[in-house]
Order: structure tokens, then sequence, then C-alpha cells
């Protein structure tokens, strides 16, 4: 790939398909230790004596260390190989896994949480994933990059799943003679190798430096696309805020204590609903061929939308556990195309700085509302949580379609004079 120009190779050529295929499986990868590493993080501090305070310390570390090393790689990307950057990345994540099990004291582990690759958040935050974003779309052709986005998000949901289920392997090792910390242990190890594992990955990518010049000199990393990804951050952040109010572990406690749901239950639901979810992001990639990325975002949204508010008022489980499913499979339809569009209207050098600033406020805003979700579920009205929720999301599809309707991305354009 040249690298001083964006390439618009032919998506069914032999070394477009092998760039994906490397950057799809370093997203496993990594997706797969995400997955493990966030349960197993709390249970091994739990294990050498820290309790609730200290452990949420160090979450906290965690989410400001990653939400700055996200908005720090957005500034410096343009300037710089994105390729040598995502190696760094995945050596990060190796230190990490190692750095871990050898801090000895609390001071140590917050220090490597603050500046190590641990995302304790939902949804995926991290200096990989605007590197990512912008390899993408540098590698295909407009028309193909919100089907690319699609099968990294389908690929990056079903690894993160996998690896949740891989974080009850310390109980297994434990039933080979491992002691509960040494198998702990074990999974940062395991955490570290798949670093080397995306690193090795990440290698074998073309090179690709996003500003043309061979020697970019430091300019802010958004230009003339900063105003668009001002108003798309603000209204992605309200999008956040608004889904904090109904997060899985809410949804949960609210069935438990409405209905009488059972665990084993409960866990059969939401591991259907995870399933719906991840096999609408290629769905979602087909509907904004026909309908476009603004409109998928927010007629994907709206209907999503009133399922919860319904589900929220209805008294009926079988209704509920229904709405709630058809929910699943519309409410993060806009995760693909969301990711394609900001891509798409900002100018190629502005890529890593647009996929980091709208991601990062968007993180923040979700960490607020939960708080406020329970005290609300401990309220006469349990389900008021779910109706802000749903209220809050229309208002931001409204506000979305009603500001960007004209903005095309440039496959839209060509399609629609």
């Amino acid at each position: 790939m040249d690298a001083n120009r964006d390439p618009t190779l032919d998506p069914t050529s032999t070394k477009l398909h092998r760039d994906l295929v490397r950057l799809y499986a370093a997203r496993a990868a990594r997706g797969f230790g995400d997955g493990f590493a966030v349960i197993v993080l709390p249970a091994y501090l739990a294990e050498l004596g820290y309790g609730a305070y200290q452990i949420g310390l160090v979450a906290t570390a965690a989410l400001i260390g990653t939400a700055a090393e996200t908005l720090a790689v957005g500034l410096v990307a343009a300037r710089h190989d994105l390729r040598r950057l995502l190696v760094l990345g995945a050596i990060l994540i190796v230190a990490t896994g190692a750095g871990l099990p050898l801090a000895g004291n609390l001071a140590l582990i917050v220090v490597v949480a603050a500046f190590g690759s641990m995302n304790p958040a939902t949804g995926d935050l991290g200096l990989l994933v605007p590197l990512e974003h912008s390899m993408i779309a540098s590698l295909v052709p407009d028309h193909d990059r919100t089907r690319a986005f699609a099968h990294y998000s389908l690929v990056g949901a079903m690894a993160t799943a996998a690896g949740a289920l891989a974080a009850a392997a310390p109980d297994l090792l434990t039933a080979y003679g491992l002691t509960k910390s040494a198998a702990l242990v074990t999974m940062f190890y395991l955490y570290a190798a798949l670093g080397l594992v995306a690193a090795a990955l990440y290698l074998g990518l073309p090179r690709a430096q996003l500003d043309g010049r061979a020697a970019a000199p430091a300019a802010a990393s958004l230009g003339p696309s900063r105003g668009i990804v001002y108003k798309l951050a603000a209204l992605f952040s309200l999008d956040a805020f608004a889904g904090g109010f109904a997060v899985q572990a809410l949804v949960a406690l609210w069935l438990f204590e409405t209905f009488d749901l059972s665990l084993t239950a409960t866990s059969l639901f939401f591991f259907w609903s995870n399933v719906l979810t991840a096999f609408s992001y290629p769905v979602a990639a087909r509907l904004a061929r026909r309908i476009g990325l603004v409109n998928t975002m927010v007629f994907t949204h709206i209907p999503s939308s009133l399922c919860l508010i319904v589900a929220a008022l209805s008294s009926n489980l079988g209704v509920v556990l229904a709405l709630l499913l058809i929910r699943s499979a519309l409410s993060q339809m806009d995760v693909p195309t969301r990711t394609s569009y900001v891509m798409a209207v900002v100018t190629p050098p502005e890529r890593p700085a647009a996929a980091s600033f709208t991601a990062v406020p968007r993180s923040l805003a979700s960490a607020v509302s939960p708080s406020i979700a329970g005290a609300l579920l401990a309220g006469p009205f349990a389900a008021l949580p779910f109706v802000i929720c749903g209220t809050l999301k229309i208002v931001y599809d409204l506000a979305l379609l009603f500001t960007f309707r004209h903005a095309k991305p440039p496959e839209e354009r060509a399609d629609r004079p």
C-alpha cells in the first residue's frame, strides 16, 4: 500500500483480504483477552486481600488511563505509521499482563492499571481502537467500509463473549492443584501472550501514514472536520448517558426483583441477547447500503427504544423478555454504522483523532448514569430508569437525524445525487 495516499484496492484482492483478516484476528485476540481480564482482575485483587474501595480505585485508574491513552493516540497518529503504533499498543498489552502479577503493592497496581491496556468499562475503548478504525478505513473503498466495520464489530463481540466464558478457567486450574492466586496469575500471562499474538499480526500489515507528508508539522489533529466531530461527540455522549440507565447489570437486577427470574434463566436470556446483538452487525451493513448510514442508526434505534419503554410498562414476563430480545436485535445496529460514518465524514489524517474524540466522551458519559439508575431502581417505580433510557435515546436519534440528515458519506453522495 502506498503510504502517502488512501488506497482504493479491489475488495476481492488477495492482499486486501489478508490485511483485513490480520486486523480481525488481532481484534479477536485482544477482545478475548479483554473478555476475561476485566473479570479476573477484581477476583485477583480480592484474593490479595483488597476490598471494594481499593478495587474501585484500580478500576478508576484504569478507566482514566484508557481514556487518556485513547485521546493521546488520536492526537499523534496522523503523523506516524499506523502499523508501528499498533505494534506498540500490542506491546503495552504484553507489559500490562506481565506487570500486574509483579506489582507488589496497591500503589504499583494502580500505576500499571493507569498506564496499561485493560479497560474496565463496557464497550471498546483503548489506544488500539482509533488505530484499527483508521487502518480499516484506509484499506477498504468507501462502498465496502461499513461492511468491513460490521465484520470487525461481529468478531470483537464474539471474541469478548468467549473471553468472558474463559474467565471460569481459574476454577478448573485449581482442580488440577494450582492455588487460586497462581491460577489467576496464569490468566494474566495468557493476556500477555495474546498481546504477542496481536503484535505478530500487526507486523504483517502494510505501512500506513495518514498524513501525506513525510514529515508532518505538529498541527492540530482535527482540522476542517472539527465542527462535525464535536457535534457527533456531543450527540454520542447523550446516547451513551441514556444507555447507562439500562446496562445489563441493572436489567438483570430488575428481572430478579420484579419477576423473580432465576440466575440460570437470566444467564440464558442474556446469552441469546448477546448473540442477537452480535449478528445484527452484518445486517446493519446491508441495511445501510439501502437506506444510508444515518437512517440506519436512527430508524433501528427508535424501535428498540420503544421496545424498552413498553417492556418497562409491562407486567407480563413473556412480553418483557420478547421485547427485550427484539431490542437486543436492533439497539446495537448503530455500532458499525456509527464508526463507518465517523470515518467517512472526516479527512483521512483526522480519522484517529475523530475516533478518539467521539469514543472517549461516550465512554465517560456512560459511566455517570448507572449510579443514578441504581437509586431510581430502588424507588416506587422500579422500571423508571428504562423509561428514561428509551426517552433520551429517542431524543438523541431525532437530534442526530435533524443535524446530519444532509451530511452524506461519499458512497451515498455517489448513489444519491
